[in-house]
């Protein structure tokens, strides 16, 4: 039976760097992205640079059931679900605070949820969260914990404020906090489907050279800082978050599943690490 990978937010950026890397591993590729135009032009670049893999676009938002559903019946009628990159996400300069936990973290787990009946033996997912889970001020507290870990829950948007407060409703703020909360549900989802031999992760990227990281930069000066404090001393690039997601896909992590992996150029090791303040 054929298998079928799939990239959310793959019109550009990680999105689409992880979905170059996906197309050689996987016979049929879906790419999943809420801008139509550029969805559909990567699926064409891809089909015609492919080793053979069949490449489709798919236009959906992440937030909506029905399109998430159609998804995954489309995934289960091409074949065997074999691999995952949900990159697709928004960050504090591109809405509310409850867009953003809807669309990071709320979209993360119901994609999760639609695709889970797919799940088999070799399938593996990664899901994108953010260095921001561990800089951004998010310090463990169990109240905040317990409502993140339930973000499918009906009213999850009005409990998350009334045990957090208004601090919440700061976008930079939201963010931290939606991808601790998709660094969680991971942790979640690979206890839910390892006994059927599936795996998930977490990714959690620093300051990468995209476009979206270019807007945040644009009104977000203390990035600059961030990227002065990165062992490194530069940006990342979309391909080596691509190549770090393509090798927690592969068979040759078989064995890797429930952890968060940090591609950030060493710069939480500079801030929080036993050199901070140095």
């Amino acid at each position: 039976m054929a298998t079928v990978g799939i990239a959310t937010g793959a019109g550009r950026g990680m999105g689409l760097a992880c979905a170059r890397r996906l197309v050689d591993m996987v016979d049929v590729l879906l790419l999943v992205d809420l801008d139509e135009a550029t969805v559909t032009s990567a699926a064409t670049d891809l089909s015609a640079t492919s080793s053979g893999a069949s490449v489709e676009a798919v236009v959906a938002d992440v937030t909506d059931r029905a399109g998430l559903e159609q998804l995954a019946a489309r995934a289960g009628e091409l074949g065997t679900l074999r691999a995952v990159a949900h990159a697709a996400g928004i960050s504090p300069t591109m809405a509310d605070w409850r867009r953003i936990f809807a669309v990071d973290l709320v979209g993360t787990a119901m994609l999760a949820e639609v695709l889970r009946p797919l799940a088999t033996s070799g399938t593996a997912m990664v899901c994108f969260a953010s260095m921001a889970a561990l800089l951004g001020g998010s310090e463990p507290n169990a109240a905040v914990d317990a409502v993140l870990d339930a973000p499918l829950a009906e009213d999850f948007l009005d409990r998350l404020h009334d045990v957090f407060g208004p601090g919440i409703e700061d976008t930079g703020t939201a963010y931290s906090w939606a991808k601790r909360g998709v660094q969680r549900f991971a942790q979640q989802e690979a206890v839910r489907v390892g006994a059927v031999g599936a795996r998930v992760c977490s990714v959690s990227p620093g300051i990468i050279d995209t476009p979206q990281g270019r807007q945040e930069a644009a009104s977000q000066p203390f990035m600059e800082v961030l990227v002065q404090h990165t062992p490194l001393g530069r940006e990342g690039r979309a391909e080596e978050v691509a190549a770090v997601v393509a090798f927690l896909l592969s068979d040759e992590a078989s064995f890797v599943s429930g952890i968060d992996v940090l591609a950030d150029g060493g710069v939480c090791a500079a801030m929080r690490g036993p050199s901070a303040g140095r």
